[in-house]
């Protein structure tokens, strides 16, 4: 018989603690009328609730089932929430339903997913006669069951969340590939979704965690490098505080190449953990106590280090003072008469011998030198040997005794085969004395002078004809343009002002300009000023007090004195300078005059150009006279440089030759090749014979 259901169009739910999760279920609404019943579950909470009485509870449970056994349909009781069951309340669940015909309890557990199924299953076995009775598993035996299949799907699970290695994966994107695999499919239907995708976001922290911490574990790695590079004075850091160190380090011109400086800290909270060819460290990772630990060790390492120096050096000094060692002398016949030392107790063995090596290559390189000078002492034993045949055993021996007397042929005596080399050798040059047979070997004067006039001869050349190319050709100028405190920039805007896309307009023609503007102050003056990239036609020196005059004045004395000195850049010495006097707006009549004398005498001095401030009153600092009146000045100073230099015609045959210099240098002259040549290789007019002949200018 069908039975009327008093609750028409209300939303079927479970229980009221689903109340504001309505989104989170399936909306059903109960029919309305007559409905077609099969069986009752009916569920009793055995759980301690707030603010009921359990008893009240049973005592509507037992009102309801009489209704319910007027049916004649089967019924079971549900003891639901058996995960927080309160022991009397089930037993009382139990006495109730023993007292009653056919009516069995099924302890569950929604949270933990225990006996739901076995609910329905034995509803439907009461339903079915011929089923036979329904089995009913005790709770705790089924909680054992379904957590051992909790745990074993949670297992797989996490094996197939593992596979996922980046840790920007999405749920979205994982989910729908490993929908259809069982192992994902077994884990949702056991613990449902939710669960499954806080798994998953969980691992995908851990990736990034440890990502992150790998990138960290990088950077700590790197940063006793980095600190070798910035703060490798122990002299300057010994007494600084981390923080202080950190300060010092900012203004390091090396500083941007070790660190990164991020908009937004932390560094692991940014998109910079994944930039992983960015090798440099974030700055603010500096604040923690492990790269104030590096820092630390990085002190005591330069401390242990300048000490370990000190006493190697000490050890060497020990070394010198024992008069026995000998050129070749074995370390362990040494070791027993150092064994007692200072010194030699606190350095390692590998450093010991180390100071030992260095002791013996002095020493033998002295004996040897010695040795040589003997030689050429006893020259009376080498007048009457044979030119083109080597000498007979006799003469050997005859050279060998009378030698034998002298301590520096016994100093080589544990280096018999050395001793033996050089007096041959020294007999072959006697007789023989060309660069292949000079006892100085890469050190001969002849080797070095042909390297010298070939290397100076080429650069020479090359310069020359890039000169002529550029002079003759030129429609790019390379400006330097030097001032202070932020005049040297203000001069390059305005030039860009007049430029059209950094093309200049002069006299007919137009001329790319490439300008350098560097403050006087600047410390790396002398290196900004010529490098391969950027070689300057010549030099802007902007002026508007006799401070900003005298300091532009030591600049340019600087760069002429660095340009005397760098032979290998000798056109560097014939760059142009030209003074430019920018306009005081502000106090014309006072200041303009001084400046203007000032400035005209120190170009006498210099034997530059002046180019002053024009007639008239200008809203600006610099005119375009001004500007055109400097620019032409140097084009005329690169077309008279071309002028001094230009190639001289090559002599076809040596027998042309004005002059014949004979040139006599010693092998092991302390004086270098180059203070002998600088003479003509510091002449302008001075270049190569002809192809080929390396000795001839």
């Amino acid at each position: 018989a069908a039975s009327k259901l008093q609750s028409a169009e209300k939303l079927m739910y479970i229980c009221t603690d689903q109340l504001g999760l309505e989104q989170d279920f399936e909306q059903k609404q109960m029919p309305e009328g007559k409905l077609n019943i099969d069986g009752f579950l009916l569920c009793i909470d055995v759980s301690q609730g707030c603010n009921r009485k359990f008893d009240d509870q049973l005592k509507f449970v037992n009102n309801l089932y009489i209704q319910l056994s007027k049916s004649k349909k089967p019924i079971i009781i549900a003891a639901t929430k058996c995960d927080e069951c309160v022991d009397h309340y089930l037993r009382e669940v139990q006495a109730f339903a023993s007292n009653k015909k056919n009516l069995v309890v099924v302890e569950t557990s929604a949270r933990f997913n225990v006996n739901v199924e076995t609910c329905f299953t034995a509803l439907v076995q009461m339903m079915d006669k011929t089923r036979g009775k329904p089995k009913i598993i005790p709770y705790l035996d089924a909680y054992k069951t379904q957590r051992q299949l909790v745990v074993t799907a949670t297992d797989k699970f996490e094996k197939l969340v593992q596979t996922v290695r980046d840790y920007h994966a999405t749920w979205k994107t994982v989910s729908n590939k490993l929908k259809n695999h069982p192992d994902y499919e077994e884990y949702i239907n056991l613990e449902g979704t939710k669960k499954a995708k806080n798994t998953f976001s969980k691992h995908i922290e851990q990736l990034k965690q440890e990502h992150i911490r790998k990138r960290k574990e990088e950077y700590i790695n790197a940063l006793p490098r980095a600190l070798n590079t910035l703060l490798s004075n122990l002299d300057e850091i010994e007494l600084l505080s981390w923080s202080e160190a950190l300060k010092v380090m900012e203004k390091r011109p090396d500083f941007q190449s070790c660190f990164v400086v991020l908009e937004k800290t932390p560094w692991d909270e940014t998109d910079h953990i994944d930039k992983v060819n960015d090798r440099r460290i974030p700055f603010d990772l500096l604040t923690t106590l492990e790269a104030e630990k590096v820092y630390q060790n990085h002190v005591q390492h330069l401390i242990s280090e300048k000490r370990r120096v000190e006493m190697k050096e000490k050890f060497k000094k020990t070394l010198e003072k024992i008069q026995f060692i000998s050129p070749g002398q074995p370390w362990e016949e040494v070791i027993c008469f150092v064994v007692e030392d200072e010194a030699f107790k606190y350095i390692t063995d590998a450093d010991s011998k180390e100071v030992y090596a260095r002791h013996q290559r002095e020493i033998v390189e002295k004996a040897k030198e010695e040795f040589q000078e003997m030689l050429f002492e006893h020259s009376e034993l080498f007048y009457d040997l044979d030119l083109n045949a080597t000498p007979s055993t006799d003469k050997m021996s005859e050279i060998h005794a009378v030698l034998s007397e002298e301590p520096r042929y016994k100093a080589l005596q544990k280096l018999a085969p050395d001793r033996e080399s050089l007096l041959l050798k020294h007999i072959g040059f006697v007789y023989h004395p060309t660069k292949e047979t000079c006892l100085s070997g890469q050190n001969c004067m002849d080797i070095k002078v042909e390297e010298l006039l070939a290397n100076s001869l080429l650069q020479l050349d090359h310069g020359r004809s890039n000169l002529y190319h550029d002079s003759a050709n030129i429609d790019k100028i390379n400006l330097f343009i030097l001032g202070k405190d932020g005049l040297a920039q203000e001069l390059a805007n305005e030039i860009r002002t007049q430029s059209t896309d950094d093309e200049y307009a002069l006299d007919g023609k137009i001329y790319e300009l490439d300008l350098r503007p560097v403050d006087a102050k600047s410390p790396y003056l002398l290196t900004q000023l010529w490098t391969s990239a950027f070689k300057p036609h010549g030099c802007f020196c902007v002026f508007n007090s006799i401070e900003s005059l005298t300091f532009i004045g030591e600049c340019i004395a600087k760069i002429r004195a660095e340009a005397s000195q760098i032979r290998r850049d000798k056109y560097m010495a014939n760059l142009s300078f030209t003074l430019i006097l920018a306009n005081q707006r502000d106090s014309v009549s006072k200041n303009l005059p001084i400046l203007r004398h000032q400035g005209q005498q120190l170009a006498n001095k210099l034997q530059c150009p002046f180019v002053d401030v024009p007639a008239g009153t200008y809203p600006r600092k610099f005119n375009e006279a001004q500007i055109k009146q400097a620019l032409r000045g140097v084009l005329e100073a690169v077309k008279h440089n071309f002028d001094v230099v230009s190639p001289v015609p090559t002599i076809k045959d040596l027998s042309e030759a004005d002059l014949r210099i004979v040139m006599c240098a010693m092998c092991g002259d302390p004086f270098s090749v180059d203070l002998i040549l600088s003479p003509f290789l510091d002449s302008h007019s001075c270049s190569a014979a002809q192809a080929g002949q390396n000795n001839s200018l």
